[in-house]
């Protein structure tokens, strides 16, 4: 693959580090982590204003019409200030699926709002991504007036914000649907759950919640290859920002040692610090083109799976790896709360388990391998 941006592409980076390098500093995020929904609002509506919500809603709908691979240089722009706002959570977990499989109706209802900033969404993915088998937590019942579904999923991005979340489901023959969950409906019930990273990701437990049939956004027939592919995004967003979080805090730190003077020499110039930095930009830079790779293979409508697995692992090792070292380098300020560089370490740490940890990654890889198949493909994904 060509690794050069395009125009469009470059002009997309520096809108978006434009919004954030105006508006997010250290003192404003720990304003908003003391809130009770931990959401910038503000932040989010500037996002909204320079068009950056609807970058991957088709045209048709209000947006830019572009794909993975411009969002993940939004979200590469979140990591690199940890700015709290639920980009991953609305425009990979939710609007993507929609954009990518929706009917043309649940996409005019619902995509629009997205790019406006009128409306957040999410998707609950921690079960099917802790199975190995990939098998929803939820089960859903099929019934003359919709689906069923009956089951709790664990900890879903910014739920108690969402006015719709993306659930995977299991029918009792063992096949896949996707619905759209209004988490403040009848049978929803969210318990309030707090992230390593501050963040609000509630629990949701469904109890004979039901959907019907125009809220399915994938049937059975095709779920599992939906699932999938939603699957696949949401891995790819993570590694955007763990790239993102993990440049910018080995800046933070490279500054910081150039400054800070022992024996009457800067820190920098000791060999120690020197090899454990430039450890930390080569793990940077796999975790980087590990990254465009699978979200290019998914822009362009190839296989990623494998792609997608070997840069989640690399986002997961590597990253927590960095964030690690750029804590230990500060030495005894960086355990202090109160200044900036832990909380690239704590959204590192999240990051590396979010949706399955290395472990995980390289179990996937490695079933995909030994089976020399791909996963099944989904229609609709890639431009």
């Amino acid at each position: 693959m060509d690794f050069t941006f395009t125009e469009e592409q470059l002009a997309v980076r520096e809108a978006a580090d434009g919004v954030f390098s105006g508006l997010v500093d250290p003192e404003r995020v720990a304003a908003i982590e003391a809130t009770e929904d931990r959401i910038d609002r503000e932040l989010w509506g500037a996002l909204a204003a320079a068009d950056l919500l609807g970058l991957g809603v088709p045209v048709e709908f209000g947006g830019g019409g572009l794909g993975l691979s411009e969002l993940c240089l939004v979200l590469e722009a979140q990591g690199a200030c940890v700015a709290p706002v639920p980009l991953w959570a609305t425009l990979v977990l939710g609007a993507l699926p929609l954009a990518w499989f929706g009917s043309p109706e649940l996409r005019a209802r619902w995509l629009p709002p997205v790019a406006a900033g009128e409306v957040f969404l999410s998707a609950a993915l921690a079960g099917s991504a802790e199975s190995a088998s990939g098998t929803p937590a939820v089960k859903a019942e099929e019934t003359p007036e919709g689906w069923r579904l009956t089951g709790t999923e664990m900890a879903v991005p910014q739920a108690h914000l969402a006015t719709r979340v993306v659930v995977p489901a299991r029918t009792a023959d063992g096949a896949v649907l996707l619905a759209l969950v209004d988490p403040s409906g009848a049978g929803v019930a969210l318990e309030r759950a707090w992230t390593t990273n501050r963040e609000v990701h509630p629990h949701l437990h469904l109890q004979g919640a039901l959907v019907r049939g125009d809220e399915v956004l994938v049937g059975p027939d095709n779920g599992a290859a939906a699932l999938s592919a939603t699957l696949q995004a949401a891995w790819t967003g993570l590694c955007a920002l763990a790239v993102g979080l993990s440049e910018s805090a080995l800046a933070m730190t490279a500054a910081y040692l150039n400054e800070r003077e022992q024996f009457g020499r800067p820190l920098s110039a000791f060999q120690g610090a020197m090899l454990r930095a430039a450890d930390a930009a080569i793990d940077i830079e796999a975790m980087r083109v590990t990254l465009w790779q699978a979200a290019w293979r998914i822009d362009t409508g190839r296989d990623a799976a494998r792609a997608v697995a070997v840069a989640k692992w690399q986002a997961a090792e590597r990253g927590q790896r960095v964030v690690h070292a750029t804590q230990h380098l500060h030495g005894g300020i960086g355990a202090d709360i109160s200044y900036p560089i832990h909380r690239y370490f704590l959204w590192g740490k999240q990051i590396e388990l979010q949706l399955g940890g290395p472990s995980r990654q390289l179990a996937r890889l490695g079933r995909l391998i030994a089976e020399g198949a791909s996963e099944p493909a989904a229609e609709g994904v890639g431009r």
